[in-house]
């Protein structure tokens, strides 16, 4: 399923593409887990709590009267999800060359000024193509989690550790690029994938990607000054499995 968000300031046109969004879901061709519209940037961000190719934004570029702002945000999204698709719909269709200088790798630029039933087929094509391709682009060294409220993937390379959240039912996900929060359980994370290890009723670590552990203090420590408590009783299981 995709996770659809929109980033529009022009109330007009965030209700001409949420209509072309449904009447692509209403003839099957498509179906999402969530659909977002926002018209500040800042919450779009702040909602962003997954990674992965089932993530799809479509982006103004003219936010607010700053012209490139949609290309900045693009930017911002592509820092933490490489694999996000990023659509530009978009009066400024001449902004296409300079995407490379923003190393956001758009999948398309839509025209504002499209007849309503060509804006219509195009925001069905470039969610059709997302849409069958979703695990296309897994990496063998993914991790990937999915149940019934979260769905993302990372490199597993980048993975630091995840911990208990303080918001009810959620984790953290500490990587080397930041932090991103999303439901689960650490004990379902931890049977997840055998390379990762519970190395505290509240930690589960990447034994990888651990630099050094203090065995007096407890504690294990991460490149980015990241560090996580191992328990007591962990401590010589982890010890083993990072000298293995």
């Amino acid at each position: 399923m995709l996770n659809i968000f929109v980033l529009e300031d022009d109330f007009v046109q965030q209700a001409r593409l949420e209509q072309a969004i449904q009447a692509c879901v209403q003839k099957g061709d498509i179906g999402y887990q969530k659909l977002a519209i926002f018209g500040k940037p800042q919450q779009l961000l702040e909602a962003i709590q997954e990674t992965g190719n089932h993530q799809f934004f479509f982006l103004d570029i003219e936010i607010r009267g700053e012209e490139k702002r949609g290309m900045e945000i693009a930017r911002d999204i592509r820092a933490k999800d490489p694999k996000a698709s990023i659509v530009f719909v978009t009066t400024h269709s001449e902004f296409m060359p300079i995407t490379y200088k923003y190393r956001v790798s758009a999948l398309d630029f839509i025209d504002k000024a499209l007849s309503d039933e060509e804006f219509q087929e195009a925001i069905g094509d470039v969610l059709v193509h997302a849409y069958e391709n979703l695990d296309s682009e897994v990496a063998d060294d993914a991790f990937v989690f999915r149940t019934e409220h979260s769905n993302f993937q990372v490199p597993f390379s980048d993975i630091l550790y995840f911990e208990t959240s303080p918001t009810a039912h959620k984790v953290i996900l500490t990587t080397k690029k930041g932090h991103m929060e999303f439901y689960g359980k650490l004990s379902e994370i931890a049977k997840s994938d055998n390379r990762l290890y519970q190395a505290h009723r509240s930690y589960v670590v990447n034994p990888r990607n651990i630099v050094s552990i203090d065995r007096t203090k407890f504690t294990v420590y991460f490149e980015n000054e990241e560090s996580c408590f191992v328990s007591r009783l962990k401590l010589k299981g982890l010890v083993e499995r990072i000298e293995r």
